[in-house]
């Protein structure tokens, strides 16, 4: 039977990998205390260094209430081969401190290291995130040096820590079009990289006329190895079309909603997920700015609307 279990993310306290704000994120031990008092049975590791990174004192933040650590975002700079061993050894810097922090010893249940592009570093993708067209992609001849860089990466923290990776499709990064997904899974190992399927990222990538989220994952799922609960408006991921807003207009004019309030179809991606007998973790990210909104409030409704759903 499938047993989903429930986590959520520095990400929806604003602890978000993107920087320049005039407020700072909550700090790393409000986040955790209100993850644990919401409801929640587990943790992102956020941006590196958000929580501690020595493994004994992260393991005790977390043993402390009852969490446990099942995943780590790592922007890396696809484009460019000259940054792929610097990304590399990041990615293996936060390996180290997820295996040696975890308990976990199925490695197919995580912690996962999850691969993404730089997201916000392109100022066209950045500008246009949610409306991206085909010419605004890769270069055909760019295809295969990107997806090899994630595989590098990818097949270095296996080897190392025996740990999995999946990669971030991504609003402001590229692959982020269900076009994309589709080129970058055709493009990598299916053994060595899969998919962390993220709802609302997906939503606001394939726009009004794309492929619904079952579509998708119906699509991927053989590729779906971890999952992102994340909502979104579809009224302002409109208007943010309609205006020409960049991806933080958007997350700054609310388009990742709470739970429920949006557009994605929640009761439908559990029925597949337990049909698909996922037996994994789905985090709760709603990606607010720095400051921004009710975090604990919200991580509460979000908990409580899962649990209406049998989870």
């Amino acid at each position: 039977m499938s047993q989903i279990r429930i986590a959520n993310a520095p990400v929806s306290w604003g602890a978000i990998e993107f920087e320049g704000f005039e407020k700072e994120p909550l700090p790393y031990n409000v986040v955790l205390d209100e993850i644990a008092e919401t409801g929640y049975a587990g943790t992102e590791l956020g941006d590196y260094g958000f929580y501690p990174a020595e493994p004994a004192a992260l393991r005790a933040e977390l043993d402390r209430r009852g969490l446990e650590l099942l995943g780590s975002y790592v922007g890396a700079r696809l484009r460019n081969p000259e940054k792929l061993a610097e990304d590399r050894e990041h990615a293996l810097r936060v390996a180290r401190l997820l295996a040696a922090a975890t308990r976990e010893t199925d490695r197919s249940k995580g912690p996962f290291i999850v691969i993404a592009d730089d997201n916000g570093a392109d100022p066209m993708r950045t500008l246009n995130a949610g409306r991206i067209t085909p010419e605004m992609g890769l270069l055909e001849e760019e295809w295969a040096g990107f997806a090899g860089r994630a595989e590098a990466i990818a097949r270095a923290v296996r080897e190392e820590t025996g740990l999995r990776s999946v990669f971030h499709h991504h609003s402001a990064g590229f692959v982020e079009t269900p076009a994309e997904v589709d080129r970058f899974l055709a493009e990598t190992d299916p053994e060595l990289i899969g998919l962390v399927f993220d709802t609302g990222h997906y939503s606001y990538g394939a726009g009004e006329s794309g492929p619904s989220v079952l579509e998708a994952m119906d699509r991927w799922g053989d590729r779906i190895w971890y999952v992102h609960f994340k909502d979104y408006n579809p009224e302002i991921a409109r208007r943010a079309r309609q205006e020409g807003w960049d991806y933080v207009q958007a997350i700054r004019a609310g388009v990742f909603s709470e739970l429920g309030q949006g557009g994605v179809d929640f009761p439908a991606v559990v029925r597949w997920l337990r049909g698909r007998g996922y037996d994994g973790w789905a985090v709760v990210e709603q990606d607010v700015l720095p400051g921004m909104g009710t975090p604990k409030e919200s991580a509460r409704r979000n908990r409580e609307y899962l649990a209406a759903l049998g989870l």
